[in-house]
């Protein structure tokens, strides 16, 4: 195997990230910038990566929580729309499995919306119908710390579940048709949402906590719950949340087969949190960010600080003598596959 056969497969691959929080650096410039930076800064990452398929979190930073949240959302979601319009050549906002499709196979990126811990939606779950009109289609219901439906990871020492409105946001999702994303729950939550669940659920950048005993990471029995409804759970490749000090990609390729060996190939994708240059871009240089609820911020896997360094793990994989099929299914056919058949197919692409 060469780095030439890596890179060759890579190329052929679809590649999903299920998160990368891009978002946050684009709607932080002023919004007639919006579509050009993108343009400029992530869409030549994206292309370098192989990136076929990008879910795209809006997160709120706690300054704009709990008065502005809304309004940020509504202006990320904004972002993202007009981040298409101007750059129609190349990406589409797709909002069911069919659009997916359509998007790649024209060689253009499928993005795919979602919301992140949903400060902005608060206890008023009649919301969700409103983001998801608006083309969000995947959401999570807490970050590190507590929210009106459940606590983050974070708070796991209160040993709580969902609240009465995380019970409602559940099942308003699965009526809505929006995927359920328990990365960043508590586990009492994440036992609750494995307990309720009618639908399938995603982690979308979560890592294993039997290799690593982290609050941010799964439990081998909550990613065989994941598997066991239909899911999948996308590895973090967030350095801190592996391995207390050795960071390597081979660490990184540990938690890929510790959740093939529980959950199966089918059920396993890639979430790798890429922050680096969204915490350097969105932090003022005054406040320098160096640490995430304890851990350190500057921490990286070597060439895996964003996404051009992608074809580092196809080349990992190869080494460690998996099978060419178990690759394309790791690196994004399983995610492909899953949001085909979660999010239907009935509605056109927007753009």
């Amino acid at each position: 195997m060469t780095r030439a056969d890596a890179l060759d497969l890579h190329h052929r691959a679809v590649v999903a990230d299920a998160h990368n929080d891009l978002l946050c650096a684009v709607a932080s410039r002023p919004s007639e910038q919006w579509s050009d930076f993108f343009r400029a800064q992530w869409l030549p990452q994206l292309q370098a990566g192989g990136v076929d398929l990008q879910i795209l979190p809006v997160f709120i930073d706690e300054v704009y929580r709990p008065e502005g949240a809304l309004r940020r959302t509504l202006r990320m979601i904004e972002a993202a729309h007009r981040v298409v319009e101007g750059n129609a050549d190349t990406v589409g906002l797709c909002l069911d499995g069919d659009d997916i499709d359509r998007v790649i196979a024209e060689g253009r990126i499928a993005l795919v919306l979602a919301l992140e811990g949903m400060p902005g939606i608060a206890d008023d779950v009649e919301l969700l119908e409103t983001v998801h009109r608006l083309g969000v289609r995947v959401g999570s219901v807490a970050h590190f710390g507590r929210s009106a439906f459940a606590d983050g990871s974070g708070e796991d020492a209160a040993g709580s579940r969902l609240t009465r409105t995380g019970i409602r946001a559940l099942a308003e999702m699965e009526r809505i048709g929006m995927v359920f994303d328990i990365s960043h729950l508590g586990a009492g939550g994440v036992d609750h949402v494995l307990e309720l669940a009618t639908r399938p659920v995603m982690a979308t950048h979560s890592s294993v906590r039997a290799l690593f005993d982290h609050h941010r990471n799964l439990t081998d029995a909550q990613i065989a719950g994941v598997a066991r409804g239909g899911g999948v759970v996308c590895v973090n490749f967030f350095a801190p949340y592996l391995h207390p000090s050795e960071y390597t990609i081979d660490t990184l390729i540990d938690h890929f087969e510790r959740v093939v060996s529980v959950a199966g190939i089918e059920h396993v994708g890639m979430g790798p949190d890429f922050v680096r240059e969204v915490l350097d871009d969105t932090t003022a240089p005054c406040c320098v960010q160096t640490t995430i609820e304890g851990v350190p911020a500057d921490r990286y896997l070597p060439g895996l600080e964003g996404p051009t360094g992608l074809p580092l793990v196809t080349e990992a994989l190869l080494r460690r003598g998996w099978p060419e099929a178990d690759i394309l299914a790791v690196l994004g056919g399983n995610v492909q596959r899953f949001l085909r058949s979660e999010l239907g197919g009935t509605r056109t692409a927007h753009g």
